[in-house]
């Protein structure tokens, strides 16, 4: 150690706060001298000042020494390094030792004071540190030159604010990897993104990142304290998030000094900086806020110290002279530290204490003690690869290859979390310090290659997974430019996404625009922003373009939507009349008034168009001047069922109304039916497309069970499908469809069923004339023909349970017997001809059954409609007949004929046309036919009749109206055209036909 009269020749202090200039200043000096060495408290400001010396003398006269890494041309004149690996036998002219303020502190506290007490320059020697050393450096270094430094640029108190409201150019402090990696996290959401600096990083990825914040690529920086040791950065703000760290041994609040030294980093040269609090912080008390804008802080008391003058003698003396304590005032032996533990540890090792029997030996045991713990696994952890490698360096002279190749390549894969990477990255800085040992490995330079490669991949692999972690670079370029006010390169491509400054940020979709789905809800509002300036003058065009487009081009979809050119834009919404619903576009705030309101006009001039056009004969129905009385209370029921009424719900005021008003009412398209009353050119798909959705608007709610897939299947051409019970009769009423039983028939289907039932049941052998109609039965009854269950669409159990529903009850009665054949008589070869075909007609009795406009045929004559009136059932349904659900397979068949063959009148296998043997055929004569006839089973038919009590009542929507009065005698067709009240005619299950 030098005397202290000898310690302050050629020594000036350049003490002050922060932003002074001090490393400037020393940079200066240096370069102006022929050599120079500038010792430095972090490997990142030891790369930083490297570079700005290169920029100025050229990399052939710079070194750069750090633990893990060397840099060393030829004949350097000036080097740069940490001050731990500041080289010890360099002589030189000038030597600068920035933060000697660190010589206070626990862990390496007693390297900085080693360095400003005893290495100097030939010529000049600087301490750069704060004012708080300078009693110290008086009371050491006697004669030392001391020369204040003023700070450049103020520093003020900005009071307490959330980390989502921190203004750009900010740095957010916290004491924990997690708590920055929180915080970080928050800012990328809210803000785009940060840059983040432990000190657990290398010194690669912590300056990756701190690149990525000087460069602008973000605005926010969260780091540790780490900020504080030097680092020059662009800072307007600094935010501590938390008071309180863990140094090593105990948690504690940071003193005034430690909160001036991370504060004073905001303000770069001449520029203003402010601090405050954020997150969970507690506020600053006053007094400590005016002392750190005036930077007024308690100095320093003592220096940590340990020996430098180390006995190499045994271990014994090595640790003996280690645990000496210093002679001057105002220096305290230091804590051992990690090179320190190592040592107790491996002397308590009988191995290697007999190795480490001589001064050299012991000597190296305590250069390889100095290998860091940069893996902070566990102290024993560390001390048992201290003791690893020492055993190879004094057993075998370096360490094995083999063995080293096996660590260095166990930590080389860049695949894994930020952790993995981190904990990697600090076993590449371990054997990367190891490789720069000069005489521990075979061939250190091709190591020291192998060695930065690997902890620069990983660094670089970290840095990225940091940087996909919290930065979303396309919210912070595009915030950063709209900060910058610069015109933004746009693009809308014509699927309609946008896309600014090569980023996609969404979609517009008509008027509005929808962020990116990767984006979280905040980037959404980031997007938005950015965007908002490129969309304006594009939905401004849009709204044009919309005021001018064709009818084709807009289309009302499910929901109520409107779709222009299949893009949403506007929606329906209930209005007063339910012909006159309202429209609401679908739109940005950011469109103008204007734009808006002639987007919406257009939208509710092609609604209008489009009611009028498929609904108008409603709007001309309720307008209609010649209808009065009772019939215009019908017309407006039937306006506001959409053109469907239930005949049960008017079946008083249908009763009274005379032919002249039924006329008025025909003329405009009106129906009267046994169920319904209905315009039948308003059942046609589209027209009950949309009331179906005009009805769901005025109910309130789009979200009506059924809304969305009975319209596609009404549209299908079904006559009936299967009916559940959850969906409204209402709707199905709005589709053109009623429930009855498990099926959903077609209304106009239902009529013409009911006209089929009833032309059965008007049918009287001896008092009808004329042929007998399709399932006619005796006494008030019908049967059930092919044609009523093909136009019904359904069959069997279903179509019972119709029946069923629509008030009727079956019965079975045995089938008449067969015709007894005359007795055989000789017949001449002509007769015998015919004769088969006459046998075949007695056994097998042929069937045919009518098409359905006989039964529709009666229906209108039983309806009593008056001569030369405009509007019937049969053309009710040639205007249906264009529309692909009014077809049905048995309107197109003229007749359906059906034979009925006995079951053991052929063998399986024989052919219809196949003669019978001859010995059967006789024994077949021999037998009476009475016997066979009581030989076979008896059959039996099914006959449908009209209930005589009601059974319990169904829900009103499907049940039919009770029948009112007494039940008409039955009476011959043609008597319907000869002026009987059609009020009175007997319909399908009871109700009154016309």
């Amino acid at each position: 150690m030098l005397p202290a009269a000898a310690r302050g020749r050629s020594v000036t202090a350049l003490l002050g706060p922060t932003n002074t200039g001090k490393t400037h200043l020393a940079i200066e000096r240096m370069v102006a001298q022929p050599s120079g060495l500038i010792g430095l408290p972090l490997r990142l400001l030891a790369r930083e000042v490297y570079a700005r010396v290169v920029a100025k003398v050229g990399a052939d006269a710079v070194a750069l020494v750090t633990g893990e890494e060397k840099i060393k041309p030829p004949s350097p004149r000036f080097w740069v390094s940490t001050v731990e690996a500041m080289p010890q036998d360099l002589a030189v002219d000038f030597v600068a030792i920035d933060e000697v303020q660190l010589a206070a502190d626990l862990d390496r506290g007693h390297v900085f004071t080693d360095r400003m007490l005893n290495r100097r320059g030939r010529f000049e020697t600087l301490l750069l540190g704060a004012a708080t050393i300078r009693p110290l450096v008086e009371k050491l270094i006697p004669g030392a030159n001391i020369i204040g430094r003023p700070r450049l640029s103020t520093l003020t108190f900005a009071g307490e604010r959330k980390i989502t409201r921190l203004p750009p150019r900010s740095a957010i402090v916290a004491f924990s990897a997690d708590e920055v990696y929180a915080i970080a996290e928050l800012v990328r959401r809210n803000r785009g993104g940060a840059a983040v600096v432990l000190g657990a990083l290398s010194p690669r990825t912590r300056n990756a990142q701190v690149e990525l914040y000087q460069s602008g690529e973000v605005d926010y920086l969260v780091a540790t304290d780490a900020i504080g040791m030097g680092l020059n950065l662009d800072l307007d703000h600094v935010a501590f998030a938390a008071d309180r760290k863990f140094d090593g041994f105990q948690f504690r609040r940071l003193n005034a000094g430690e909160f001036g030294q991370i504060a004073g980093r905001a303000g770069r040269h001449l520029r203003n900086g402010t601090f405050g609090t954020t997150g969970r912080c507690p506020p600053l008390e006053d007094e400590l806020v005016q002392r750190l804008e005036s930077h007024d802080f308690e100095p320093v008391r003592t220096l940590q110290w340990r020996n430098a003058d180390l006995d190499f003698a045994s271990l014994a003396a090595l640790q003996e002279s280690l645990a000496a304590t210093p002679q001057e005032e105002g220096l305290t032996r230091a804590l051992p530290g990690d090179d320190v533990s190592a040592l107790d540890h491996a002397a308590r090792d009988a191995d290697i204490r007999a190795l480490a029997s001589s001064p050299a030996q012991v000597a190296r045991l305590w250069e390889v003690c100095q290998v860091p713990d940069y893996r902070k696994v566990a102290p024993a952890a560390h001390a048992e690869l201290v003791a690893t490698l020492y055993g190879y360096l004094a057993r075998e002279g370096t360490v094995p290859t083999d063995w080293f190749a096996a660590q260095v390549k166990r930590g080389e894969r860049t695949d894994g979390d930020i952790d993995t990477l981190a904990a990697r990255i600090a076993h590449a800085r371990t054997w990367a310090f190891v490789a720069n040992r000069a005489d521990w490995l075979a061939d250190p330079e091709e190591w020291q290659g192998i060695t930065r490669e690997v902890e620069d991949r990983l660094s670089d692999a970290l840095h990225e997974r940091l940087t996909q972690r919290f930065v979303d670079r396309r919210t912070s370029v595009l915030m950063r430019r709209l900060r910058e006010k610069e015109m933004l390169d746009a693009e809308i491509t014509p699927s309609g996404d946008v896309v600014v400054e090569g980023q996609h940020l969404g979609s517009l979709l008509g008027f509005r625009f929808t962020p990116d789905a990767t984006a979280q809800e905040s980037e959404g509002k980031a997007l938005r922003a950015a965007a908002q300036n490129v969309l304006s003058g594009e939905l401004e065009a849009r709204s044009e373009r919309l005021a001018a487009a064709p009818d084709a081009d807009i289309v009302l979809a499910s929901g109520g939507m409107l779709r222009w050119r299949g893009e949403p834009v506007g929606r329906l919404i209930a209005g007063e009349r339910l012909l006159a619903p309202q429209v609401r576009l679908l739109a940005d705030d950011t469109l103008s008034v204007p734009a808006r309101e002639r987007a919406e006009g257009r939208l509710a001039l092609w609604v209008a168009t489009h009611i009028k056009r498929l609904l108008g004969a409603l709007a001309e129905l309720e307008a209609a001047a010649e209808i009065t009385g009772v019939a215009r209370g019908i017309a407006y029921q039937l306006v506001e069922g959409l053109g469907v009424l239930e005949r049960s719900a008017v079946a008083a005021e249908a009763k009274s109304l005379g032919q002249p008003e039924r006329a008025a009412l025909r003329k405009h398209g009106v129906r009267f039916g046994a169920y319904h009353i209905f315009l039948p050119a308003l059942l046609k798909p589209a027209p009950r497309s949309l009331a179906a959705q005009l009805w769901a608007l005025q109910q309130g709610s789009m979200e009506i069970k059924g809304l969305d897939e009975l319209p596609r299947l009404a549209a299908s051409g079904r006559t009936s499908f299967a009916s559940d019970p959850e969906v409204p009769q209402a709707l199905l009423a709005m589709l053109g469809f009623r429930g009855i039983g498990p099926r959903a028939l077609r209304i106009d289907i239902l009529e013409r069923l009911a006209d089929l039932i009833r032309a059965a049941i008007a049918y009287r052998p001896g008092a009808s004339e004329g042929t007998p109609p399709p399932g006619a039965a005796e006494g008030n009854g019908f049967t059930v023909t092919p044609a009523m269950t093909s136009i019904a669409g359904c069959a069997g159990d279903d179509f019972a349970a119709v029946l069923r529903a629509l008030g009727y009850r079956s019965e079975k009665r045995p089938a008449p017997p067969p015709t007894p054949a005359a007795p055989r008589a000789e017949a001449t070869a002509p007769d015998a001809a015919a004769e088969p075909a006459a046998a075949e007609s007695q056994a097998e009795p042929e069937e045919v059954f009518a098409d359905a406009t006989e039964g529709r045929a009666l229906s209108e004559a039983a309806a009593e409609e008056p001569a030369g009136a405009e509007t019937a059932a049969s053309e009710a349904d040639a205007e249906l007949a264009g529309d692909p659900i009014a077809a049905e397979p048995a309107a197109a068949d003229p007749a359906i004929e059906i034979t009925v063959v006995e079951e053991d009148a052929a063998e399986p296998g024989a052919t219809a046309d196949a003669a019978p043997e001859p010995e059967v055929a006789a024994e077949a004569s021999a037998v009476p036919a009475e016997a066979a006839m009581n030989s076979a089973e008896p059959e039996f038919i099914e006959i449908w009749r009209p209930a005589r009590h009601e059974p319990r009542r169904p829900p009103r929507e499907s049940r039919p109206r009770p029948q009112q009065g007494h039940r008409r005698p039955p009476r011959r067709p043609a008597a319907a055209a000869a002026g009987a009240d059609p009020a009175t005619a007997t319909a399908a299950g009871g109700a009154p036909a016309e």
